[in-house]
């Protein structure tokens, strides 16, 4: 969402039309927006510039029972309540009871954007007057004063997927599962045993059809959960949710998926549910097109939503987009999903259609932060995914005629060939998933970090001009980041992070099972006076000591300290209880002989020197 056209706080806002489409603005009969009760704090979320660390995100909660009397006098005030955060309250009503309610006049703004597929358009995008922050409304004056610190409309987002397009028989395409997981080098961490069982992943996107493809190979997928503002919650009208949720079980093939449905005009609503299922990753292949700051109200809450997700623990992911400046994909808490493309000879370079930028709204912040496998410009047809047949995806490929026209299958066969970083996200949470189930005390940082330190260095290409056209060359770059995702390497750097204490084996002359050897005591002498016995019986002497059954052992008797279990050999899970030292690394002992210099180590041989395995 480009905002450079979009009134300023203190100007009068006027409808637009502007962009390469020039329409009308388009009007619909329920306005979403997310409405922020007093936070706990005392500073507005709305009031905040630059990111909010996750450490003080808790600050901008609502009080319970304040959120509470506002939801009640929301819906007495003619709005749909349609879900209760502990920041905010999602919201659905007619324009025309936004106006009521708040005092204030809605404005339309055809505003340029960049659509799904790349493609430049313009959309509608909603405001009002005299507001300090574009799409805010603010409630002074108003029956919500004292409750409200403000209301955030809505912001549309997009798919960041290719137009798809399916490839011929003989085009050059990668198949699920196998393909993507040989090129995300996932293959051998399954062999090791490492495949996301116990891991749960929730994607938030447009659906989830049981397609056959998920059925036959036994994937895990729980019911689709309904984001505010949907419906029917076994069918994927668009068909995109369900393409690109091939890509995380083709890397992680035991995760279990959480779909999560979303209403793309209503994005944190779903979000926010997505975080209520606790799961320990939540992956988005979606967003706008944000390059100027300040972010909108809509943006800053979902900004919110994010860290407060991170903060508890959850690693989120998010495409950095096709030419977008990708937001939520440029925040500064999530993995930010690049694309790199690897052709039939196995050679890596950037995708010219995936982003590649430094933020405009976060000082220092670039995305990606790596890459999965994503297709080459026109149109990234690349991957070929399962999707509900007859779904629009499908439909609109088969169109006749011969490729690349047409899909050159019936409007029904439920498949096509698309990337795009909507493909790159999930694949990146797919490893996410075989890293954390290597090493569960790892936390959303952490795991990035091992991410992008073991990714393959991508050194030739440049990524979409519409975004940065920045070149790959060594090292960190702006084109792909560290380049594209290795799922072993990245394991196998898990596994050392959670390393146990290895002990040394105390060798004693004691035979296992050992069990601490308390010493003998000798028996005390019976003591006289013993009645003699009469003659001619010679008189019994004195009882000599008793003898154990056992040579007894002879003073000064060391007692012999019990052996400690010896720790099993790799892989090894993290030590509870005194063993843990707070090093950082998920359970190396302060006094063991694995010290946090011996960890880094292990790591960067992990790391050093790393090429592609599949060169």
């Amino acid at each position: 969402m480009a905002r450079a056209s979009a009134p300023r706080g203190g100007k009068k806002a006027t409808a637009r039309k502007t962009g390469t489409s020039g329409g009308q603005p388009s009007i619909p009969k329920l306005l979403f927006a997310n409405v922020s009760p007093h936070s706990i704090g005392g500073m507005s979320m709305f009031d905040v510039e630059g990111p909010v660390d996750p450490e003080i995100v808790s600050n901008f909660m609502s009080d319970a029972d304040l959120t509470t009397r506002t939801a009640h006098a929301l819906q007495d005030a003619g709005f749909h309540v349609l879900q209760v955060s502990a920041y905010t309250i999602n919201i659905a009503a007619p324009i025309a009871t936004y106006e009521r309610a708040f005092k204030t006049k809605v404005i339309p703004h055809e505003l340029p954007t960049i659509k799904s597929g790349g493609v430049s358009d313009t959309a509608t995008f909603f405001s009002v007057v005299d507001t300090p922050r574009f799409g805010l409304i603010t409630t002074q004056g108003t029956a919500f004063e004292n409750l409200v610190e403000g209301v955030a409309i809505e912001t549309p987002r997009y798919f960041f997927a290719a137009h798809p397009m399916p490839p011929k028989k003989s085009y050059w395409h990668l198949e699920v599962p196998h393909d993507v997981s040989l090129g995300c080098n996932a293959d051998k961490a399954h062999r090791s045993g490492i495949t996301g069982r116990g891991i749960k992943v929730a994607m938030v996107d447009s659906g989830h059809f049981a397609h056959p493809f998920f059925a036959a190979r036994g994937y895990r997928v729980r019911p689709v959960t309904l984001g505010p503002g949907t419906a029917s919650p076994g069918v994927d009208d668009n068909g995109h949710g369900t393409a690109e949720s091939a890509n995380i079980f083709a890397v992680a093939p035991d995760a279990e998926l959480w779909p999560v449905k979303i209403n793309f005009a209503n994005s944190t609503g779903a979000f926010n549910t997505a975080v209520g299922l606790s799961p320990h990753i939540i992956t988005c292949s979606w967003g706008s097109d944000v390059r100027v700051a300040p972010l909108s109200a809509a943006d800053q809450t979902l900004a919110i939503a994010i860290a407060d997700a991170v903060a508890r623990g959850i690693v989120v992911v998010f495409s950095a987009g096709n030419g977008h400046f990708g937001f939520p994909g440029q925040h500064p808490d999530v993995i930010s999903a690049g694309g790199v493309f690897r052709d039939a000879n196995g050679g890596l370079r950037a995708s010219d259609y995936a982003s590649g930028f430094s933020s405009p709204i976060y000082p220092g912040r670039n995305a990606p932060d790596l890459c999965g496998l994503v297709g080459m410009k026109p149109r990234a047809a690349y991957i070929m995914l399962p999707l509900q047949p007859g779904s629009d995806i499908d439909v609109q490929l088969a169109t006749g005629g011969a490729h690349p026209a047409s899909d050159e299958t019936a409007t029904n066969d439920g498949w096509a060939a698309i990337s795009g970083t909507s493909a790159a996200a999930p694949q990146l949470a797919g490893t996410a998933a075989l890293v954390k189930q290597a090493c569960p005390t790892l936390g959303p940082a952490a795991v990035r970090d091992i991410l992008m330190r073991t990714a393959i260095d991508v050194t030739t290409g440049n990524c979409n001009t519409s975004s940065s056209g920045a070149a790959a060359g060594p090292g960190t770059d702006l084109a792909t980041g560290t380049g594209l995702v290795d799922a072993n390497a990245a394991v196998l750097v898990a596994k050392v992070r959670c390393l146990g204490p290895i002990r040394p084996i105390t060798v004693t002359p004691v035979r296992p099972p050992i069990s601490p050897i308390v010493p003998v005591t000798p028996v005390v002498p019976v003591q006289p006076p013993v009645t003699p016995i009469r003659p001619p019986i010679t008189p019994v002497l004195p009882v000599a000591p008793v003898r154990p059954p056992v040579t007894p052992v002879r003073p000064p008797i060391t007692p012999i300290v019990p052996v400690r279990p010896v720790q099993p050999i790799g892989p090894i899970g993290p030590v509870s209880g005194d063993d843990m030292a707070s090093s950082g690394h998920g359970g190396v002992p302060a006094d063991g002989p694995l010290s946090q210099e011996d960890v880094q180590a292990l790591e960067d041989m992990v790391i050093k020197d790393k090429i592609d395995p599949l060169a």
